[in-house]
């Protein structure tokens, strides 16, 4: 019963999503999307050009995401003031009803101490995410460098170690 639950809220993906996925890869240039925030405010990615971006796909009820949580607040205190932003998109079929509950409540720790979550959460659509070449599972990380080209995409959980690697290098880039 447990699977059969899973396997039901699992994204799915067709032949033609694995295509557009496949054209979507590291190199290739971000399509601009636009949603809504926790406060009702349309925020879009094309906003945030000049910066480090890393769009993240997860879910309320993602054990992995809930994994990832920390190390993407980490990193978001991390380099936040060099010019990088995390962009948290919830994926819950029931939407806001579902993520504005767990964002306010939930804390995970950073260092010692229990924190809510530090970047921006914006509630997702299929369209978000076919723009990224649809969505195989959760969590699904896209990192876009300054200039918006995807640089790295992770299905699955991330290795917080390269992806500190490629966001560092990314950030240094620009520095040099």
């Amino acid at each position: 019963m447990f699977l059969a639950h899973l396997a039901a809220r699992r994204p799915r993906t067709s032949d033609a999503r694995a295509e557009k996925r496949s054209q979507t890869s590291a190199g290739s240039g971000v399509p601009d999307f636009t949603l809504k925030d926790l406060d009702g405010r349309d925020e879009s990615l094309g906003q945030f050009r000049g910066k480090v971006v890393l769009v993240n796909f997860w879910a309320t009820w993602c054990g992995p995401c809930r994994i990832e949580i920390p190390w993407l607040m980490d990193f978001q205190e991390k380099y936040g003031s060099k010019g990088f932003t995390i962009l948290g998109v919830a994926m819950d079929e029931e939407g806001k009803s579902a993520v504005v509950p767990f964002v306010q409540k939930e804390r995970f720790k950073l260092g010692t101490t229990p924190q809510p979550m530090n970047y921006p959460i914006l509630i997702g659509n299929d369209d978000a995410a076919e723009k990224f070449g649809g969505l195989v599972g959760l969590p699904t990380t896209i990192l876009i460098s300054r200039d918006g080209r995807q640089v790295k995409r992770v299905d699955g959980l991330l290795s917080y170690r390269e992806m500190d690697k490629a966001i560092r290098s990314l950030l240094e880039a620009n520095v040099r």
